[in-house]
């Protein structure tokens, strides 16, 4: 992992010659959705989630995962294309079973994803924006963290920005990991949100998810609803926090996260 960042960031220095100066902040986090905006070269942005903590009931059974350390480094290789690599530190899975009165713990490190961001109009996301993702999951995580296997997709982050209000969608392809680790199978889904900037440095957004997942395991369809928040204090960080809520019994019934970035 640690020659995985070393190579990106000598990659974003080698291209400083080529940079493009003040273009504003477009992080990926917070939210469901995906940005188009890619990182001007010369440039990288390090994105850390803080605290991940979700919950899902099924029964009597109750499923609490906790992410520490969800770390994405975004690299900007030319004016419309960044390079991205993102790996989850830590991951604790609880499982309580009510009924026969057991609990399960699991603690190991997550998956690494890398991706290519290709910006195809307005790498700096003002005005109509529109990008294409390809990704690949690397399976170096452990049980209930990792998926057990690789897997990868396309996102077509869409955006149109209207000045304080901005309007964005998210569809994704994927070849989705079965759900017993072994071989892959087809996911497809969307999301779409509204951003809204309440001052120079507040910003907020709503947005919905939906995913079709056709594991053969069992075909399901997950809804979220999302509302989050970032506050940048400098022209360069953010800070941020994040509610999801599930909307049917296939999705995680919440989901709370804080995180941080910063651009060098």
């Amino acid at each position: 992992m640690l020659s995985t960042f070393a190579l990106l960031a000598g990659l974003a220095t080698s291209a400083a010659a080529a940079a493009e100066e003040g273009r504003d902040l477009c992080p990926d986090r917070p939210g469901l959705g995906t940005p188009p905006c890619t990182v001007e070269p010369g440039r990288v942005v390090f994105e850390l989630g803080l605290a991940d903590w979700a919950r899902q009931d099924d029964g009597a059974q109750r499923t609490d995962t906790i992410l520490t350390g969800e770390a994405l480094v975004r690299v900007g290789l030319t004016l419309s294309l960044e390079a991205q690599v993102a790996w989850t530190a830590l991951g604790h899975v609880r499982e309580r079973d009510a009924v026969l009165g057991t609990t399960r713990r699991r603690t190991h490190a997550g998956d690494v994803t890398v991706a290519l961001r290709q910006n195809l109009h307005n790498p700096d996301g003002s005005g109509f924006s529109i990008a294409a993702m390809p990704y690949a999951n690397l399976p170096t995580g452990g049980e209930e963290v990792g998926a057990g296997d690789w897997g990868a997709g396309l996102l077509v982050p869409i955006a149109i920005d209207a000045g304080t209000v901005s309007i964005g969608l998210t569809p994704h392809v994927d070849a989705a990991v079965d759900a017993d680790g072994d071989g892959r199978h087809f996911t497809y889904g969307t999301v779409a949100g509204l951003g809204f900037d309440l001052s120079d440095t507040v910003s907020m957004s709503t947005e919905m998810s939906v995913t079709r997942d056709r594991d053969p395991a069992g075909h399901t369809t997950e809804w979220l609803a999302g509302l989050s928040a970032g506050w940048q204090p400098q022209e360069d960080s953010q800070w941020d926090i994040g509610l999801n809520l599930g909307l049917n019994r296939d999705s995680p019934d919440f989901q709370l996260y804080a995180g941080y970035v910063r651009r060098f």
